[in-house]
């Protein structure tokens, strides 16, 4: 998964009386697209979620499920131990970019990669996930 980046553009202004320096206010904001890779399965929801974006040989006027298309998801961290540590909701995503395969080496070793580009409008983090409790240690 790539990193959760947020933008905000700087609009740089000077007060009528004032030629010398410049002020900075923030401008438009923008959230960058995400980025999630797994490996080649046969788990159909990757391709599914990006047909409804564009379906190649649908009926005219059907290639996009414009109702159904976007999406909100919750990214959870967890550690070790298998205990949530961070979430995130994802507001109104959808798929801009689908990989099926990658390039394929028949002398490399990788192994097949599956990816999709999330297109969203932003992500807040979930603020009821709290620290997880340590281990008790055992003596």
């Amino acid at each position: 998964m790539s990193g959760l980046t947020r933008v905000t553009e700087v609009v740089e202004h000077r007060e009528g009386g004032d030629p010398s320096s410049s002020r900075k206010s923030p401008g438009r904001t923008r959230y960058e697209a995400i980025i999630l890779e797994r490996g080649v399965t046969h788990d159909t929801d990757f391709e599914a979620w990006a047909d409804k974006v564009w379906k190649l040989g649908a009926a005219p006027g059907a290639e996009t499920d414009l109702a159904a298309f976007r999406k909100d998801i919750v990214i959870d961290f967890f550690d070790e131990a298998g205990q949530r540590v961070l979430s995130y909701l994802v507001r109104r995503c959808w798929i801009s970019e689908y990989q099926a395969l990658p390039a394929l080496d028949a002398n490399g070793a990788g192994v097949a990669i599956e990816s999709i580009k999330l297109e969203h409008e932003g992500w807040e983090r979930d603020l009821t996930v709290g620290e997880p409790a340590e281990p008790q240690s055992i003596e």
